[in-house]
């Protein structure tokens, strides 16, 4: 087998990653064997082996924190599962790797009939989407909701969330390619981002009143979501793509009384109950399943290419995620 291993943290996160052979493990009695089908290469990854992520596992590591695979062997006690069955790879486990054991009892399978690549990014920006979208605000059929990096990951899950509940989108974007992409996934509103975003969103909305708004860059551009939303709008911050931190006037808070949250899909995980995560993720799988929910691919690299991957997944200007396949 193959495991993408670095043993080091900081800058220039590819060249601190290598494809090593390790032998394949045997499972145990009540394990399966999954053989990776693919894993993509997220931000948070990259942060993870510059060591700038809010939680980093012991060195060496295996890089990866979700994927989806194969059942390629088991067990003499598991029961209910077969040889080809499709299940998430286990979360934060390193899933950069062509094979993992996992408990039995503790599979997540996923329908059979989905695109194994949209599979492969269920773990993490799908739920996140759909959280941001229903854990702060109460939001009805009609209201606007802004977000910021919308040609991102979780931007276009957003998009595509939010339109099948009735909610109408703004999507800030920093470059102007990216505009009809998310109008043809669905947008309502596309803008570039820029000092007088504000004014602009209130154009392009007839001054709706934006409660919630959705920051994956920070800096300043948390400030300008700020100032977009309405007086009592909630700005909940998930990502710091600009690499400073939120920035807001003190007039937001003062007199506008905007609140500002953050969100790490970790604590989720860390209160809801198994029932919750199983009611939430069979309804993404589903919905990925029957090709409803989705987004762009960028390319894919072999996992003995990993360091190619990493290199171009931490560049800008992409078109979609990068992603690693197991052969």
């Amino acid at each position: 087998m193959h495991v993408a291993m670095y043993e080091s943290r900081g800058a220039e996160p590819h060249t601190r990653i290598a494809c090593v052979e390790r032998p394949t493990p045997t499972p145990g009695p009540a394990d399966v064997l999954l053989e990776m089908i693919a894993a993509p290469v997220n931000p948070s990854d990259i942060l993870t082996i510059t060591g700038q992520y809010g939680a980093l596992p012991p060195l060496p590591a295996i890089g990866g924190n979700e994927g989806v695979g194969r059942v390629v062997a088991m067990g003499d006690e598991v029961q209910g599962v077969a040889v080809g069955d499709m299940a998430l790879m286990p979360m934060a486990s390193g899933t950069w790797s062509s094979h993992a054991i996992v408990p039995a009892l503790s599979l997540m399978r996923v329908p059979s009939g989905g695109d194994p690549l949209q599979m492969a990014m269920l773990t993490v920006n799908p739920p996140t989407a759909s959280l941001l979208l229903s854990d702060f605000v109460t939001l009805n059929a009609g209201d606007w909701v802004i977000q910021n990096a919308a040609n991102s990951g979780v931007g276009e899950y957003v998009i595509q969330l939010a339109k099948a509940r009735g909610l109408r989108t703004v999507n800030v974007v920093r470059r102007d390619d990216a505009i009809e992409p998310l109008r043809a996934l669905g947008a309502d509103v596309v803008l570039v981002d820029g000092p007088d975003l504000a004014a602009r969103v209130a154009d392009a909305t007839e001054k709706a009143k934006i409660r919630l708004a959705l920051d994956a860059v920070a800096g300043r551009a948390t400030d300008r979501l700020a100032q977009s939303v309405a007086v009592g709008g909630m700005v909940v911050n998930y990502g710091a793509m600009s690499g400073d931190a939120c920035k807001v006037a003190p007039g937001a808070f003062v007199f506008r009384n905007v609140t500002l949250r953050g969100f790490w899909l970790a604590h989720w995980f860390r209160q809801a109950t198994p029932a919750q995560q199983q009611a939430l993720y069979g309804d993404l799988a589903m919905r990925i399943a029957r090709g409803e929910l989705s987004t762009r691919i960028h390319a894919t690299f072999p996992l003995t290419r990993v360091q190619e991957a990493v290199a171009l997944a931490a560049q800008g200007a992409r078109n979609g995620k990068v992603l690693l396949t197991g052969r």
